[in-house]
């Protein structure tokens, strides 16, 4: 009798032993998601040809001076404020040129000043892809991305998207056109198109129309 006492006690034990271990296992699983993710967020670093946008939020230091070092986000405008120099132009620039651009203009106030500029976040860089496209909608970016790797993003084409008839509408700056992009999928991947495959800009938008699209020819 003690003896099926103690066989059962073991049983038991280790039974306990392994559902403890599985639940273990299952709540490392579920955090898994989570860990990628956060990983996923941070590899998306900013490049050092990164071009500073609007809403942009910058983390501005002066070395040995708290005072003039600053979080701040470019406004609409495309203008950052800063203490002793004023408004000064951020949007349209690297890091490196609006660094040198504040340093210029600090050296009326202090001898040699060292600044640095890092990219805190990206709230600028966006495409929008429509149409004919898994998952259409505005796509943030982080760094440098071609066509094909927009479409990538967007999850791919639709069986019924004419992927051979993809237009990039791209908004000119200071009053200059719209400029309309033609590109096909097959031209790129199969024959000698690589140069469809652009470096898209912010502000593009992609469009994938479907096969079953009707084109009106303009008179």
């Amino acid at each position: 009798m003690n003896m099926m006492i103690r066989m059962f006690a073991t049983i038991g034990m280790i039974i306990g032993v392994t559902v403890t271990t599985v639940s273990a296992q299952s709540k490392a699983s579920a955090l898994n998601p989570l860990q990628e993710s956060a990983q996923e967020k941070s590899s998306l670093t900013v490049t050092t040809d990164y071009i500073i946008g609007p809403e942009d939020v910058l983390d501005i230091t002066v070395w040995k001076n708290a005072d003039l070092s600053k979080t701040v986000q470019v406004r609409p405008d495309g203008r950052i404020s800063l203490p002793l120099i004023g408004d000064v132009v951020a949007v349209s620039r690297t890091s490196a040129q609006l660094t040198e651009e504040i340093s210029t203009r600090l050296k009326a106030y202090m001898e040699n000043p060292t600044v640095s500029i890092v990219v805190k976040e990206v709230n600028s860089y966006a495409i929008f892809v429509l149409g004919e496209v898994v998952k259409p909608g505005r796509l943030p970016l982080k760094s440098k991305t071609t066509l094909l790797q927009a479409i990538t993003l967007a999850s791919g084409f639709t069986p019924v998207a004419s992927r051979n008839k993809i237009v990039i509408f791209r908004f000119g700056k200071d009053g200059e056109p719209l400029t309309k992009i033609k590109a096909s999928y097959d031209d790129i991947v199969l024959r000698d198109g690589i140069n469809q495959n652009i470096e898209l800009k912010p502000g593009d938008t992609i469009v994938v129309p479907s096969e079953s699209m009707v084109v009106i020819p303009s008179r």
